[in-house]
Formats: C-alpha cells, structure tokens, sequence
C-alpha cells in the first residue's frame, strides 16, 4: 500500500492496483439510506467497488492500492432517467410556449437544422453540466447515436442511449420509423446491449410517444426490445392534449393502448406520467413498468404533476429526471428531487409522504433499479465505482464541521434532510466513473470545458439564425 495521499495528488484515472477512498461521511444509498461516519471505500484496479464501510473494520487495502484522504461527504452518482442532452444548443429558445406549440414552433423547425457534429457538440458540453452535478448515469432519447456515444466516451460519463424513434411532420429527413428501428436492432445486434469501457454505454429503443407514431411501429418496437431485453423508453401522458386525442381515436387511455399493443411487456421506462388515472397506474404497477418523473419541465410547460404519492403506494418503479435542457433548462438533479418532494406533499397535504432519505433514493439506488441497472446507483461491492465527492464545507452543513465532518450523535436524519433541501450541484467537487475520476475539483478532466462551450455556442446562434 501506497501512503494516504492528498485529494490534488489523485490522477484522472485510479491507480493500477486499485484505491481507496475515506472521508467523515459517506451515503452509501443502501435501502436503509444509512449515514456512515470516518467511512472507506475500496475501489479495484477494474473500476469496481469491492468494500465499502467503516473505515475502522475495512480490510487491508490491496497490494499497491493507494489511499486518497477525502475532505466532505462520499456518495453514488446520481441517475438522470430522462433527458435529451443535446438539446443543450437550443436551451431558451420558445421558453413561454406549451408543450405542443413549443415542440411544432420551437424544437422542430431548430433540430431540422441539427447535424451529427452539432448534436455530438452538444451531447459533450452537456455531459459535462451532468457531471458538475453528479449525475453520472442519464438515459438519452435522441438521434444520432454515433455522435452522441463519441461524446460520452470522451467526457467519461454512463449513457443508456436510447436512440429515438419517430413518424412526424419533418423527422422523415432521417428515414421511416422502420429505418430507425431497424438501426437501433443492428447496433445491439452488433456491440450487444452495453459496451465500451466500465459498461460506459448500453443501448435501448426510444420510440417517441403513442402521438408520433403509429400503432404498428410501437408493437414492433416493443417485440424487438422484448427480443433483445432491451429498455423501451417511451413519452406517456405528459399533456392533457395528447391523451385526449388518443382517447378519441383508440376509445381509451394512452397506457391502455401501450398495454393492449403489449408495449408494457419488458423493461419500459416510461417519461412523465403526468395524466395516469388509477387504472394506468395498476397496469403499470402489473407490469413492473417504470416512470421517470421530470417535475421541473412539467410544471413549466403547464403539463400538470404526475401522481408520485399514487405510483409510491402502487411499487410502481420511479426515477427522476431533468428532461432535456432546451424544456427544464437546467441538469440539476438536485434540484429536481426538491421539486418532487415539494409538489408530492402539496398535493397530498402531508409533510411526511416523501422524506429526504426518500428523494436521495430516487436519485440514485431506485433511480438504477427503475431503469434496469443493478451495477451502479449505490456503493456496495460488485457495482461499479460511480462516486461523488461532496464538500460539507457550506451552508447547507450549517450543523456539519467544515472540515472533519463531525456532528452530534444521532443527527443523520438532519445530514440527509441538509443535503436534499439545501445543498445542489454547487457541492460536487470531483466524480469518478468506473474509477476514473472524470471531474477535479469541479473540473472535467477529458475534456476542454471553455473549448466546449465555445463550440456549442457557434451552433446555438447557428441555429437560432438560420
């Protein structure tokens, strides 16, 4: 064993022989959501976690394992179940429209002008903002698949690429939904459903929503994934509008459609959820179906508040999202787990019906469940090494030593609650991912972030221009 080296002496990627983390605090995200006070964590030379606990009862590091001495709070990367980075260059633009109008005046017409180069551009400049936040993980719905993996193995962040399919107005420039889907089925076929270093990348089917495309390419959607085990990630009931049209045309709710086409067969991941009626919720419930809730996007498009309290009681799986920076704006998780508990206990009345120990779940170890990944989403041995260094060294903490994290005894509830209510992306410090520790005191360590943003800017007035 190396000696105990400081945070500034840790590379951009673990040492050969492995490593471990310490700090005053670590959040391993188990399902207790336990707070471990002087904790260690033991990565191996793979990327893998294989010990995590008390620093006082950790086994002997490894033969040239090295011992980094972490200041603040330890804990897994958040899961973003819901986003389309790259519309990261089209952030702002029809920011006062509702869904509808904004997708047909605002999104479609700017994305007609997308290129692979410009979708690649904005893809790396995002999974840079996720990583600031913590997020390691997200779940992308877009197109261009190849730019879009090009940018997340150069950043060194974890995608669930599900590479979206759909029939509408405009989007026939890159070929039929058969095209599409067929292009989705080849690629799995050809590098299977997750590849690249650390499992950085797993690819699935993202049919867009029952509006956009018809019946039949929603059941050879679902088949194909079914065939593949592959996640179908699909928009449902965000706007009272688009349920109401369907309902005229098929006689029924949008998830009693999705359920009679045999779409929730599998793993689904369904966005938003925003209009399920009770019946919805225990056909998804059935079907161990999940729901990505994206509260900031639906409360400012108008969309409404999807039912969290009715998907809890009914062990519907539930995720958070952020949705894509051009509708939410911002790729702050954080900020995302505190809206969700706020409207959940507006509407329910009750200030205990979502706790903080609740939100940080969601975030992270429920987040992973819900969209099929058992290897990340909390520190336990055998999961990949998706950490989050935090500094306690803030007014969220106002009860937390700045420095050696020390509390009174019998203050973990408060901890959590001062990390989910007050504290944001401002607090990530450094994040590894499979071991490589991607971001340095809040800096990407692959990528030029100043060049990032130069280059995503050229395209966003690019595309704002014409």
């Amino acid at each position: 064993m190396s000696g105990a080296v400081t945070p500034d002496e840790f590379g951009a990627a673990g040492p050969a022989g492995g490593f471990r983390l310490t700090a005053p605090v670590v959040l391993p995200c188990d399902p207790s959501c336990s707070v471990l006070r002087d904790g260690a964590l033991d990565v191996d030379a793979d990327g893998r976690i294989v010990w995590c606990g008390p620093e006082a009862d950790a086994p002997a590091p490894a033969p040239g394992a090295t011992v980094y001495r972490m200041p603040g709070l330890l804990m897994p990367g958040l899961v973003n179940a819901h986003c389309h980075t790259p519309m990261i260059v089209l952030r702002g633009l029809g920011g006062d429209l509702p869904l509808m109008r904004w997708l047909t005046e605002a999104m479609w017409p700017a994305e007609a002008r997308l290129t692979g180069d410009d979708v690649r551009t904005g893809m790396l400049l995002g999974a840079c903002e996720l990583l600031t936040n913590g997020v390691t993980t997200s779940v992308e719905m877009y197109f261009y698949a190849d730019e879009v993996t090009s940018a997340i193995l150069e950043a060194g962040s974890r995608v669930v690429l599900t590479p979206g399919i759909i029939s509408a107005p405009g989007w026939d420039r890159l070929g039929t939904w058969q095209s599409m889907l067929n292009g989705v089925s080849r690629r799995i076929d050809r590098q299977g459903l997750i590849s690249g270093p650390g499992d950085r990348v797993e690819v699935g089917y993202g049919p867009h929503a029952a509006y956009t495309l018809p019946t039949e390419a929603l059941v050879a959607t679902a088949e194909a994934a079914r065939e593949r085990g592959a996640l179908l990630h699909i928009h449902l009931s965000e706007t009272v509008g688009e349920d109401v049209a369907l309902r005229d045309q098929h006689g029924g709710s949008v998830t009693a459609l999705l359920d009679r086409l045999g779409v929730l067969g599998g793993r689904v991941l369904a966005a938003h959820g925003v209009h399920l009626e009770a019946a919805d919720i225990a056909l998804l419930a059935r079907h161990r179906a999940a729901v990505a809730h994206c509260p900031g996007s639906n409360a400012k498009l108008a969309a409404g508040t999807a039912p969290v309290a009715a998907l809890r009681a009914a062990a519907v799986p539930l995720a958070l999202g952020t949705d894509g920076p051009a509708s939410a704006d911002d790729l702050d998780l954080w900020a995302q787990a505190r809206l969700a508990g706020q409207l959940t206990r507006l509407a329910t009345g009750d200030a205990a019906e979502v706790t903080a120990a609740d939100l940080l779940l969601l975030s992270t170890r429920q987040g992973a469940a819900a969209i099929g990944r058992h290897d990340i989403g909390t520190l336990e041995p055998g999961r990949w090494a998706d950490v989050v260094h935090l500094t306690t060294d803030d007014p969220a903490f106002i009860g937390l030593g700045p420095r050696d994290g020390s509390q009174d005894p019998g203050s973990d509830a408060a901890l959590v609650s001062n990390l989910v209510w007050a504290g944001s992306g401002r607090l990530v410090r450094d994040v590894w991912v499979a071991g490589d520790r991607v971001l340095a005191d809040r800096t990407p360590t692959r990528v030029d972030a100043a060049e990032a943003l130069a280059k995503a800017r050229t395209v966003a007035t690019r595309l704002r221009t014409g």
